[in-house]
């Protein structure tokens, strides 16, 4: 059975190092590569800010024969009653599910594979009543019924959505403030997957705000959307601005540096 816990309750994340390969990472917009020095270091605050809000934070080491290998979303989803390892659409990922494998082994008793198919956890929302899969260049039908298969095992519901054209991840237009809550841009509003919640626009923009992460009391925000962070602080949120503008290069938001759970 799944948690009663709000599904951004959490008292454990895994990130992983960058390696100094991450400046050639995956990106569907180039603007340029980051630099280095700069994942570095939001990379640290950002492992400095989740610690502060309450988490215990396992730190892996760099990969460098993976640049992307930094958004530990991606090869896997986690949740208290398991983990799923799954199959990263993009083929230059797909050795990264190996790598973080044996850590998640060893940290869950159970420990499911995706069968088929691909799948990223970037298109996985997780809700309090659903997972919700969105298709993308990333996730395809039969990696996502797969992925159902494998919550149903857990204890969770599935439930497949659609991702808009042209965006990276589900989770690129969308993040879950609060159970009845998601923050969401609007091309991804108009679709009507969140019938149910109440939504949250993010200003014209400042799209890329909609990746925020809620943390326990806090909901991050990329600090170069101050609109978005002004929108939220209205209406009530203990709001943190985190640096992105580095890892924003490679396609990458909040969400995708980490995986969460709560132990117990």
């Amino acid at each position: 059975m799944a948690s009663t816990y709000p599904v951004y309750r959490f008292d454990s994340f895994i990130v992983r190092t960058p390696s100094s390969s991450v400046v050639n990472g995956l990106r569907a917009d180039d603007r340029g590569n980051p630099t280095y020095a700069g994942v570095l270091a939001e990379h640290a605050a950002y492992i400095h800010a989740v610690s502060r809000a309450g988490v215990e934070v396992t730190v892996l080491p760099p990969l460098e024969a993976f640049p992307d290998s930094i958004f530990v979303e991606d090869p896997a989803l986690v949740f208290p009653e398991g983990a799923i390892l799954l199959r990263p659409g993009a083929p230059t990922r797909a050795g990264e599910t190996a790598e973080i494998a044996p850590v998640l082994k060893r940290l869950f008793s159970t420990v499911l594979d995706l069968p088929r198919g691909f799948a990223d956890g970037g298109d996985v929302l997780t809700t309090q009543n659903s997972v919700m899969i969105g298709l993308s260049a990333r996730t395809n039908r039969e990696g996502a019924e797969a992925l159902i298969e494998c919550l149903a095992r857990l204890g969770r519901k599935g439930e497949i959505v659609e991702t808009p054209k042209d965006v990276l991840h589900f989770k690129t237009d969308c993040s879950l403030v609060d159970e009845e809550t998601v923050l969401t841009t609007e091309r991804l509003e108009r679709s009507g997957v969140f019938k149910g919640f109440r939504t949250l626009l993010v200003p014209a923009g400042e799209e890329a705000a909609a990746n925020a992460l809620r943390v326990n009391d806090v909901v991050f925000v990329g600090s170069d959307y101050p609109r978005t962070a002004e929108l939220l602080a209205a209406k009530g949120y203990d709001v943190v601005p985190l640096r992105t503008t580095e890892i924003g290069k490679i396609d990458a938001g909040l969400s995708c540096m980490s995986l969460r759970w709560r132990r117990g």
